[in-house]
């Protein structure tokens, strides 16, 4: 047997040229440091009895941080930041009986995955932990405010079931000396626009109850990690820990590009068949893997393409110790797989980022991400998992994505790309003024006292509401106009919009989910496919009067794509700047969309089945955009209109595939528009805007790397050798005009010419 159980599978893709860069990461000793004298006998004891003498570097400056003031610590996958936090926790609770601390996760099983390591350090006279999140029977609610002094939630909870009622959590507020924030990356773009304000409420009302708790966050490495801090919170200045002080295991690193199947159009074969057979390889070679897609249903299919390949050759055994792990499961199954995962029982599994973050699911051997994760940061976040009995190997399957490929024909710089910033902004206007509402239910709104944690411009932000009335102001501090309104359950910290439109199976009478009232006309039209956890459902119609879209499960063999006709009319010019030869503008713009029909494609090979016409009336949202006046003197004068267009439209995509790379954002998160005679700008002009209302700053990145995001469009068209755009270059997946029409080769000129100057 070979020295490492994937050396032949290593081989197998030098030979057909699948494997098409390699690289390796060389182990790191522990830096070690004693446990600091101050820290309670009864924590050094607890460390004591599971075999801890000393303490990693970083954990140990992160303690003195913490007892400081406010931390972030940002260091590596598995390497001990939970102790970070932890040992000034049980500090302070076990020096003060009535201290009590918060800490949140952004998912259930990081929760669950901490009471467990903090139940092992035996301190049940002092620290009495519960989770408090959804899965919390309603009977154990009152329970967990009256006993517990450390309680784990999650952002949801505490914006939906803490602050709200508050006075139920009286005894929590009024004690509460630490809040952790675990996995802090996890908080930018809309959802931690959200989350920065929830967490000032939380400030505002422990301050109310005479307390002004020590805030500490975790972060895996991120490139701002102080200002991402500083931007949630609202604090500053924040202590950063980042030297990381853990040994790390050496590591092989893999590129994997799934061989072409279509010259002309170059397809690939699909990145889940790739990976369920890299998987099944694995698994049979002894190595523990755990393999992250970005989709549910991804995960379900590249497991169930593992376990297809191993009952194939008669290994059953082996098939039954792979499994999918996904959100949409129960409780009881999510438990019950974590279980197996941490005893050994299972071999593999296949998940979506419901396991990137810190979950101890044991020594893993090899970790296979599926199409680029979004982020630099993500990627490494789950190649680190990667790194048992000393050694381990980290793969990434590339799709037929443009980032994906682009990545490929640049291994070398895929692999040195330094990681992202994450960019929020509590102050987005949609998000922010949602959140004042359900500050205003938990207590008057004061700008004489409540500008330190809602931010300076409380009192204009405060009249507009008045304004609007939604606010009435009495005395100097402002009220709700209707006392009995409930704001919170407006509120989905997952979106921007607080229109919501429920999803209804009518099979079986319930609700599926919401989706945000103005991506519904896209998404759950009539006639619709629609994916929910896993399962496909056709939308039989969309209620627009009642907000609800009802489905029926679907079992047909296409998806659906809309067509929209889209309008963009700036509002507000914020800055302005000429570059590579055109004017570039940022600022405020309104997006008009009306969803004129939808075609459905065939989803083995995309081909087209028809077009349906839709009568739906426009929808419109206010946001951030950036946009730039192309000039006569970088275009053709003989150009035929169609070309001119294809060409504007192929350049707007182009650069929308690649912002991904510069802000830390998905590519769904982002529209454009592109037009050869725009009646505010007088001529050809190309808009990049937010897909959210109101706006998280992407664009604004956008605006100040300009040329960066020119130049590597440019490359992203040029490199391709398609005949005439392909979902690896030009074709977009989310193109409301169904990718008509698109110029390729001029495109790649405009961005030269541009360059050029």
């Amino acid at each position: 047997m070979a020295v490492d159980p994937w050396t032949d599978l290593l081989q197998a893709g030098r030979d057909d040229e699948r494997l098409v860069r390699e690289a390796y990461e060389g182990a790191r000793p522990a830096a070690l440091r004693p446990v600091p004298d101050g820290l309670h006998p009864l924590v050094v004891d607890a460390l004591a009895k599971q075999g801890i003498t000393e303490l990693y570097a970083h954990q140990a400056e992160a303690l003195g941080r913490a007892w400081a003031g406010p931390t972030i610590v940002t260091t590596g996958t598995a390497s001990g930041k939970s102790l970070c936090f932890l040992l000034p926790t049980l500090d302070v609770l076990c020096r003060d009986a009535k201290a009590r601390a918060l800490y949140l996760y952004p998912t259930k099983a990081l929760a669950q995955d901490q009471a467990r390591s903090i139940n092992r350090f035996g301190l049940t006279k002092q620290v009495r932990p519960a989770i408090y999140d959804g899965d919390t029977r309603k009977e154990d609610r009152p329970q967990v405010r009256r006993r517990a002094n450390l309680v784990l939630t999650n952002p949801d909870m505490l914006h939906m079931g803490i602050l709200p009622h508050h006075r139920q959590w009286a005894e929590l507020l009024a004690n509460l000396a630490v809040v952790v924030v675990d996995e802090a990356h996890a908080y930018r773009g809309v959802f931690g626009s959200h989350v920065a304000n929830v967490l000032r409420r939380l400030r505002r009302i422990a301050n109310a109850y005479g307390t002004e708790p020590r805030f500490v966050l975790a972060s895996a490495t991120i490139a701002n990690p102080v200002e991402l801090a500083e931007r949630l919170t609202g604090l500053a200045p924040f202590a950063l820990v980042d030297e990381d002080g853990s040994p790390g295991a050496s590591r092989k690193i893999a590129m994997w590009n799934p061989p072409v199947v279509d010259e002309a159009l170059q397809t690939r074969r699909p990145a889940s068949s790739e990976a369920g057979e890299l998987l099944a390889d694995l698994v049979r070679s002894g190595a523990r893997t755990i393999c992250f897609i970005r989709s549910r249903k991804g995960a379900e299919v590249v497991a169930r393409a593992a376990r297809s390949h191993l009952e194939g050759t008669g290994e059953r055994g082996l098939a039954e110790r792979v499994a999918a792990y996904r959100a949409g499961y129960t409780t009881q199954q999510r438990h019950d797989l974590e279980r197996r995962l941490t005893r050994g029982e299972l071999l593999a599994v296949v998940t979506t980022s419901a396991l990137e973050l810190g979950i101890d699911i044991g020594a893993l051997d090899a970790a296979i991400v599926v199409t680029f994760p979004g982020t630099v940061a993500s990627l490494r976040q789950m190649w680190g998992r990667a790194g048992r009995r000393g050694r381990g190997l980290a793969v990434y399957v590339a799709g037929d994505d443009a980032l994906d490929q682009f990545f490929c024909r640049h291994p070398d710089e895929f692999l040195d790309r330094p990681v992202e910033s994450a960019i929020l902004e509590f102050e987005s206007e949609e998000i922010h003024l949602a959140h004042l509402l359900c500050a205003a239910y938990e207590g008057p709104l004061d700008p004489a006292t409540d500008t330190e944690t809602l931010g300076p411009r409380l009192l204009a932000h405060c009249e507009h509401l008045v304004g609007r009335g939604q606010l009435v102001q009495r005395r100097g501090t402002f009220t709700l106009r209707k006392p009995e309104d409930y704001p919170a359950a407006r509120v989905s910290l997952r979106s921007s919009s607080n229109e919501l439109v429920s999803i209804v199976d009518v099979a079986l009478g319930e609700v599926l989910g919401t989706t945000e009232g103005s991506r519904s006309h896209s998404t759950v039209h009539d006639g619709a496919v629609y994916l929910h956890m896993g399962s496909q459902y056709e939308v039989r119609e969309l209620d627009l009067e009642r907000s609800r879209a009802l489905v029926t499960p679907f079992s047909g063999d296409w998806y659906t794509q809309p067509k929209r006709e889209t309008l963009t009319h700036v509002e507000e010019l914020m800055d302005r700047r000429e570059t590579l030869g055109v004017t570039l503008s940022y600022g405020v713009v309104t997006v008009t969309e009306q969803v004129l029909g939808y075609q459905r494609k065939r989803l083995s090979d995309h081909e087209e089945l028809g077009t349906e016409a839709l009568d739906l009336p426009p929808t419109a949202f206010t946001t951030k955009g950036l946009w730039y006046e192309v000039g006569p003197e970088l275009l053709w004068a003989d150009f035929p209109l169609d070309v001119l267009l294809g060409t504007l439209h192929a350049t707007e995509h182009a650069q929308i595939a690649v912002l991904p790379l510069i802000a830390m954002c998905d590519r769904w998160d982002i529209g454009g528009l592109s037009t050869n005679l725009h009646p505010q700008t007088g001529g050809a002009t190309i808009f990049i805007h937010e897909g959210h209302p109101g706006g998280v700053g992407i664009t604004r990145t956008g605006f100040d790397c300009f040329e960066r995001l020119a130049a590597d469009a440019h490359r992203l068209i040029t490199e391709c050798r398609c005949q005439a755009g392909c979902p690896s270059c030009v074709q977009s997946p989310k193109c409301g005009n169904l990718n008509e029409p698109l110029a390729k080769d001029a495109a790649g000129e405009l961005l030269g010419r541009m360059l050029a100057r």
